[in-house]
């Protein structure tokens, strides 16, 4: 069997020596965050998805939320010390981050964005992500994400 690719993110966790696992599943298009923690028996409440934002000032935010939550915008923008925040248009995610819809990972982007993970992912010793690419998620150490993204844990999530 071939060697797999490495993504991204994966190649900047291993410069860290941050360890992980790959799960990868078999899917050809974009499903969503619950879908794809069916698909690798990850627990949704341990499962994250990632959000990239645009705020009033122009500059772009990453937000790490739990797959079954939405964004609370504004409690996004108080986090990052916007007015407001907007999720991009899908057509410029790959400009901007350097990954596909559905593949999006806080790890690896083509630029260091600021990093806010939903405060509930505090409550785990690890958690799952995006690994760059459609069909791949990564189980990664919380405290390690959030040394390598430079991240933060706040409120973010609607009620």
């Amino acid at each position: 069997m071939a060697k797999e690719a490495k993504t991204n993110a994966m190649r900047m966790l291993d410069r860290q020596k941050i360890p992980y696992e790959a799960l990868t599943y078999e899917c050809d298009e974009f499903i969503d965050g619950i879908h794809s923690a069916d698909l690798v028996g990850a627990p949704y409440e341990q499962s994250f998805k990632t959000l990239v934002m645009e705020g009033k000032s122009g500059g772009y935010y990453v937000f790490v939320v739990p797959i079954q939550k939405e964004v609370d915008r504004k409690a996004a923008a108080r986090a990052v010390g916007e007015k407001t925040v907007d999720m991009i248009h899908v057509k410029d995610i790959l400009k901007i981050t350097g990954y596909v819809r559905g593949g999006c990972s806080p790890v690896g982007m083509k630029k260091p964005y600021p990093v806010v993970y939903d405060a509930s992912a505090g409550n785990f010793s690890e958690i799952y992500i995006s690994g760059g690419r459609i069909g791949l998620t990564l189980k990664v150490p919380v405290d390690r994400l959030l040394e390598i993204t430079k991240g933060k844990l706040a409120d973010i999530t609607a009620k």
